[in-house]
């Protein structure tokens, strides 16, 4: 409790900066044109999210996972080039 240890901060500002772009990434998907349109929205969002998390770079790893599954990467393995994979 931020009474008892002066190194906790009062506020959580922090936290609301840290999930300001989910947040912006959502209000955009309502935009999105249709429902189905909003689902991929969000997969997209999440993936490159993710990406961030892991500190990969989103772009990088988007073009790197298009050009595998462009060049006959296994349906049944799409798994793998996941980033939470990719990091791991």
């Amino acid at each position: 409790m931020f009474l008892d240890d002066g190194r906790i901060d009062l506020d959580y500002n922090t936290v609301e900066r840290s999930i300001r772009a989910l947040a912006l990434n959502r209000k955009n998907a309502l935009l999105a044109g249709s429902d189905e349109g909003g689902d991929n929205w969000v997969f997209v969002a999440t993936l490159i999210e993710c990406c961030k998390l892991n500190g990969l770079g989103p772009s990088a790893w988007l073009t790197n996972t298009l050009a595998r599954l462009a060049n006959g990467h296994p349906a049944n393995a799409v798994g793998e080039p996941m980033p939470w994979i990719a990091v791991g």
